[in-house]
């Protein structure tokens, strides 16, 4: 594979739109934005405001932008050295430096953002962000790479409804499926780069697996999450429910089985049951607390 010049990393470019298209691509822009979509819907399904529901989602639009260049602008190096296609600052098209600068920014204004969704949930999304910042600088090359993932996804649900007047705790449910998700989507996320990481002795979770093993592993969060979704709440799960239930298992081993024959089948069984997952998540509501 090629490698990057230094200066392609660290330097800036010599225009403005390319720079900007640069700085946008970098902060992982599927990521933030199934996320801030995620916790936008999940406060409108609570059936808070819509100031309160757009609040929170520029909080987590805030937190996720500073996550996703504090990633890209920590791993420049990295992605350099092994030749990864696709990112921004390895490629050149925007400064290392303005990449930590719009991180920061972001992160900064997170911080009022986040407080003026109330106290305790403030105080509850700043930790998730916390968690994903640790994650990018130190988490994600230990045996504890999955933790900030369930930290975030497990706390989205205690946002939304500690936002609510008397600032209820969510369901154990809701938290327990999303720190389920979150786990897979951690698995998701590292698994078709496992190979490059090994190489430059990144060693979470998932790279101490391999990447068989964690293809196997993938499905297991997100059936569980449905089995949690359907039969943890009060009451009986309804046709729906119990449809997702029936149909998790056999989807995500589908996946697996034709795996063999179609590199990308496994992940898109697994695709398939989250979005039943999120459905169910978003469905169950005005019940998260």
């Amino acid at each position: 594979m090629g490698t990057t010049d230094q200066s392609q990393v660290c330097g800036t470019t010599a225009w403005p739109l390319r720079r900007a298209v640069g700085l946008a691509l970098s902060c992982h822009p599927g990521p933030v934005v199934a996320v801030t979509v995620l916790a936008t819907a999940l406060a409108v399904s609570a059936d808070l405001s819509a100031a309160r529901c757009a609040l929170i989602g520029a909080a987590v639009l805030a937190g996720q932008l500073s996550v996703g260049w504090c990633n890209d602008a920590f791993d420049a190096r990295r992605d350099a050295a092994v030749g990864r296609r696709g990112k921004p600052v390895a490629d050149g098209a925007v400064g290392l430096s303005a990449v930590w600068a719009a991180a920061f920014a972001a992160l900064l204004l997170c911080v009022p953002l986040s407080l003026a969704c109330g106290l305790f949930a403030g105080t509850v999304h700043l930790t998730a962000v916390a968690a994903a910042w640790m994650y990018n600088l130190k988490l994600k090359a230990t045996v504890l790479s999955w933790l900030p993932y369930v930290i975030g996804f497990g706390t989205l649900p205690a946002v939304v409804t500690l936002s609510r007047p008397g600032h209820p705790w969510p369901q154990w449910w809701a938290v327990t499926a999303g720190a389920l998700l979150g786990i897979a989507a951690h698995l998701g996320d590292v698994l078709p780069d496992i190979g490059d990481d090994l190489g430059t002795g990144m060693r979470g979770l998932p790279q101490r697996l391999g990447v068989g093993r964690t293809r196997l592993l993938l499905p297991v969060p997100l059936v569980a999450a449905t089995a949690v979704l359907v039969l943890g709440p009060a009451g009986p799960p309804g046709v729906w429910g119990a449809a997702a239930l029936l149909a998790a298992p056999p989807t995500a081993v589908a996946g697996l089985a034709l795996g063999r024959y179609w590199r990308k089948a496994a992940f898109a069984g697994t695709v398939a049951v989250a979005a039943a997952d999120v459905a169910l998540l978003l469905v169950r509501g005005t019940a998260l607390a």
